[in-house]
């Protein structure tokens, strides 16, 4: 339920970010209604757009069975987390010119395309963060059932209530709540959130793995655990749960486990250094 409410309350907070800049720009031109028609019917075709791929994909994983639909699974767990880093070296590096970049983009589709051009303006913009959220909710729920699937869809109507408070406290300028201080500790929260789905997604590759004709050494590689701290911190309940829903802890890790941990943290901290802080995107 954690990791849904927060994907949600994360990914609505930057789609409502994009109509915000994109409406208070428009109350600035002079054919305010036409412009805010094409909006909003670019910010419906962009969720209809994010729709369409939650139905794909869910259709794509009900057709596949047995073996390729684990492999389908396990492919788009790892997809996920590729893109939550994506994601944040994206924002990092135009999170300071957002504003700006948004508005002349906007600007510049008015005059050459009229009101076509903002519509799929604001078609693309909701449309790309609806789509991550997709692929992150169907990483994050694709082993869940009964119970725990409508406790993770709560999660998820949770989020975007949550995103609708948080947003307008926001744009109050609140000093408990800056853009700086959203964008920096939930940059942290989505960098765990990739190493647990990367975790997720090898868990189900080992699976696979185990189940074919391969040397013993492959084996041990995927299958032997390197060592056990269950009995201090179990990753099936308690603490020990929250680390590996947040971050990819295993009690009992193999050493293909360790290995990608350390080398996911290793390219984020490559990753990081090329890209610029994150700074407020409402600042400009």
């Amino acid at each position: 339920m954690e990791q849904s409410l927060f994907i949600v309350w994360r990914e609505s907070i930057e789609a409502l970010l994009v109509i915000g800049i994109l409406q208070a720009w428009i109350s600035q031109q002079a054919e305010r209604g036409r412009a805010m028609t094409c909006l909003w019917g670019g910010v419906a075709l962009g969720l209809l757009l994010s729709a369409a791929l939650a139905l794909a994909i869910l259709f794509a994983g009900e057709w596949l069975a047995g073996a390729a639909g684990e492999w389908f699974q396990a492919g788009l767990v790892l997809l996920a987390s590729g893109l939550i880093l994506q994601m944040v070296g994206w924002m990092r590096r135009h999170g300071r010119t957002l504003k700006s970049d948004l508005q002349q983009a906007a600007d510049s589709h008015l005059q050459r395309n009229g009101g076509l051009g903002l519509l799929l303006l604001a078609m693309l913009a909701v449309g790309r963060e609806g789509s991550e959220t997709v692929v992150f909710l169907y990483g994050l729920g694709v082993h869940k059932h009964g119970a725990a699937l409508w406790q993770f869809a709560l999660g998820g109507a949770a989020g975007l209530g949550l995103a609708l408070l948080t947003f307008m406290l926001l744009q109050a300028g609140s000093r408990l709540v800056s853009w700086r201080h959203f964008f920096r500790c939930s940059e942290s929260v989505l960098l765990l959130l990739g190493a647990s789905m990367l975790i997720a997604g090898l868990d189900r590759i080992s699976g696979q793995l185990m189940a074919l004709e391969l040397p013993e050494q492959v084996y041990g590689w995927f299958g032997a655990a390197l060592w056990d701290t269950s009995a201090g911190l179990d990753d099936a309940s308690g603490l020990g749960s929250v680390l590996a829903n947040f971050a990819g802890y295993r009690a009992m890790p193999s050493l293909a486990t360790v290995a990608v941990l350390a080398g996911y943290w290793l390219l984020v901290a490559f990753w990081l250094r090329r890209t610029a802080p994150a700074v407020s995107p409402c600042a400009n």
